[in-house]
């Protein structure tokens, strides 16, 4: 088609696309689908909503053809999605596709891992807040699973799905205080621990500021126990602030979204499941591809449609949020389990 790769308004390129495959999760954590609103009788897309396979290998040819590089697979919880590994196979073997990672929950990993690896995946990304059976139950919407998580962990490493990584949100008062079991179990295992800062993604986790844990005081906590050494981010736009070990038993990496805002090199685009393009993960509104595709728009009329939209992005929520919810209020953003991750 021989179209250039677009920028948005602060120049910032389309190199990353996120991709729920599934709006539901077998989890209820209270920081993304809280039990009270997601209740047994709420209503999830039908499957006829959610983008076919065949829809979503389309779709992301056209965002690889503007310029992006990087998949990941997200969800509600994306191993729910039956066959998930023949999509994984599709999208590897689209031209200039680079990487393919999924971010999961873990119950479900032991019995997929292999089959993952084996159709292409290259990383994957387990959501674990804590190793307490009780504060991961509470973190959990009330659910059990720790060890299968684990048992998930250990599958993928078999499976040779590296690196792994842990993905953990703090919250004070809640799991904070175990922070460091949490390093200690997986330092040196080559298995790389990543604590995030508490968000206000969506409209239902009642955030507040004081819950959030500063970056700078988990890198402080755990460097008095295990010196860390900063280390240079993998490539511009990294999300995560990289530390070493001194010792060398492997790195863990800090993503500070509210103490340390990164807006400025943010080049995620987000597809959810029913085919809604989002270019922000607080993003208040996005527009359908699923319906303009299914309405019969070719290939040229969706990307043009694409590079419209990532031409006129101005996203920067993270780096405005205080003067945002003082100006007006907590805004409607789309749900976290909805948008992914």
């Amino acid at each position: 088609m021989g179209v250039p790769r677009p920028r948005d308004t602060f120049q910032r390129p389309l190199r990353d696309l996120r991709i729920s495959v599934m709006d539901r999760c077998n989890f209820r954590c209270p920081y993304c689908m809280p039990r009270e609103q997601f209740h047994d009788a709420y209503r999830f897309l039908k499957s006829t909503e959610r983008l076919s396979f065949e829809e979503i290998v389309r779709l992301t040819r056209l965002f690889v053809h503007l310029g992006a590089r990087k998949l990941r697979l997200t969800g509600g919880e994306p191993l729910l999605r039956a066959n998930l590994a023949d999509l994984i196979g599709d999208l590897t073997t689209i031209p200039g596709v680079e990487d393919v990672a999924l971010t999961t929950n873990g119950v479900l990993l032991a019995k997929h891992a292999a089959e993952l690896k084996a159709a292409g995946l290259h990383r994957i990304t387990v959501s674990l807040d804590s190793l307490e059976p009780q504060v991961f139950a509470r973190m959990s919407g009330g659910f059990g699973g720790l060890d299968e998580v684990l048992d998930g962990i250990e599958h993928a490493q078999r499976a040779g799905l590296a690196p792994i990584k842990i993905n953990a949100v703090a919250q004070r008062g809640v799991n904070d205080h175990a922070i460091m079991s949490l390093v200690e179990r997986f330092r040196g295992t080559g298995v790389i621990v990543r604590f995030i800062e508490y968000m206000d993604v969506g409209n239902r986790n009642h955030w507040q500021p004081e819950l959030v844990v500063p970056s700078k005081e988990l890198v402080a906590r755990i460097g008095e126990r295990w010196p860390l050494v900063p280390l240079e981010r993998n490539y511009r736009g990294e999300v995560a602030a990289r530390y070493a070990f001194a010792d060398g038993q492997g790195e863990i990496g800090f993503i500070s979204s509210v103490t340390q805002p990164f807006c400025g090199d943010c080049s995620r685009a987000r597809l959810s499941s029913d085919g809604i393009l989002y270019t922000c993960l607080f993003a208040t509104h996005g527009t359908s591809l699923r319906d303009v595709l299914r309405a019969g728009a070719t290939d040229e009329e969706l990307t043009d449609l694409i590079r419209r939209i990532w031409v006129a992005r101005s996203d920067r929520y993270s780096e405005l949020r205080a003067s945002l919810r003082r100006s007006s209020g907590e805004q409607r953003k789309i749900e976290m389990y909805y948008i992914g991750g």
